[in-house]
């Protein structure tokens, strides 16, 4: 796939009017892991040294089309100065007509950050009055935000429609690494999937078994599955309702000579709190008062031997409760082990989503990784296969920016 990029268009002098997801944790007022605004400032320099001037357009949390002061995107603006080398100006109030006097009182070297579009009920409704009115601030379009491609958003699908568009630095290595991993992998090619519900990744999980070699399944969604087969898992997150779509995945990654690794020992105890007292046991020996937390160190061993036959590895969601102690364990020794690999050259390893980032992060291997990919959603129907907006979008303006 080849989208126009920002050397495709006449950037010089022009007002480019740039979606970037700042999308950011804040605590207290303060950003509290500035991985996306780190990404996205390469785009921004970029724009500046072909001398136009980027008018970000951003969203921060769900107001649900209304104003919620706790979540303006002023709070990002000391962080993404720092990023850029360069203060960026905050336009308050709602973007779209109100933030064209700003944008038309700007001078070049300027970088301007407009209020959370999400503010305004138009943008996720993708009405067409604002896109017009975004369209309004911008000669050109350039979308850096490939998490938000996934949504046919006034900032994502609609302005493209009215402006010479392109994709940013960060969205064409976001594409390049994706689209090198699945559509070419080395193998055998293995992915690892995790995270609390089988139900929000059903998708992909039947568009994995058909692709790769084999899958690994932990964390929350491991629990249907092995309830599914008739196992008690006592009071662990589970989707007994999904039994069915669960025992399907597992007939159609048989029919494609796909291997699911699925845990054989698990950590367990009463309750999910820090330091909780927990044992380990076989799969099929939860109490009924017993709660599923993390794979155990048999079912590490494993996990790791599955890694070490691959030549690429896809891996989405943490395989236990990473977020409290002790039920770390697993998902930490399992990216540390995949990252060794990949930075010694053994297997290309691409990462996506938020609570794996932080996973990769708290155990600090995100750098070895061969790509991590900022988006969540947008990773997640990129490998089911499914055509992104934002991405189809910018497509159709292909030809159109000269």
């Amino acid at each position: 796939m080849k989208l126009p990029g920002l050397d495709d268009l006449s950037v010089h002098g022009g007002r480019v009017l740039t979606r970037i997801d700042i999308n950011v944790p804040v605590r207290n007022g303060v950003v509290t892991d500035s991985t996306r605004i780190t990404r996205v400032a390469p785009t921004i320099r970029r724009i500046l040294e072909l001398g136009g001037m980027p008018v970000l357009v951003a969203h921060l949390g769900r107001p649900n089309g209304q104003i919620v002061p706790e979540l303006s995107l002023e709070v990002t603006v000391p962080a993404l100065s720092a990023e850029i080398g360069s203060q960026v100006s905050f336009v308050p109030g709602p973007p779209g007509r109100g933030s064209l006097p700003a944008v038309k009182s700007a001078s070049d070297g300027d970088v301007l950050l407009l209020e959370n579009l999400r503010f305004v009920p138009g943008e996720e409704s993708n009405d067409q009055a604002f896109v017009r009115e975004l369209a309004m601030l911008g000669d050109l379009f350039c979308n850096d935000a490939f998490s938000a491609a996934h949504r046919a958003h006034a900032s994502t699908a609609g302005v493209p429609g009215l402006l010479p568009g392109c994709a940013g630095d960060l969205m064409q290595g976001e594409i390049r690494a994706l689209t090198n991993a699945l559509e070419s992998p080395q193998r055998p090619f293995v992915a690892c999937v995790g995270g609390a519900k089988i139900s929000s990744k059903l998708g992909l999980l039947r568009s994995l078994v058909k692709q790769v070699d084999g899958v690994v399944i932990g964390g929350g969604m491991a629990n249907t599955f092995l309830s599914a087969q008739g196992l008690g898992v006592g009071r662990s997150l589970c989707e007994s309702e999904m039994g069915d779509s669960a025992r399907g995945i597992l007939d159609v990654a048989r029919r494609f000579d796909c291997s699911v690794t699925l845990p054989d020992d698990v950590v367990v105890a009463p309750r999910l709190e820090t330091d909780a007292p927990c044992r380990v046991t076989s799969a099929d020996e939860c109490h009924p008062d017993e709660m599923i937390l993390d794979l155990g160190p048999k079912s590490v061993e494993q996990v790791k031997s599955v890694i070490d036959t691959a030549r690429t590895l896809i891996w989405n969601g943490p395989l236990g409760a990473f977020e409290t102690r002790p039920f770390d364990r697993a998902t930490r020794e399992l990216v540390r082990h995949a990252a060794a690999r990949s930075a010694a050259g053994e297997m290309t390893t691409v990462a996506g989503g938020g609570d794996t980032i932080a996973a990769l992060n708290t155990a600090g291997v995100a750098g070895s990784f061969s790509y991590v990919s900022t988006a969540g959603g947008a990773f997640l129907e990129w490998v089911e296969g499914k055509p992104l907006p934002g991405i189809q979008a910018l497509l159709a303006t292909e030809g159109d920016s000269s």
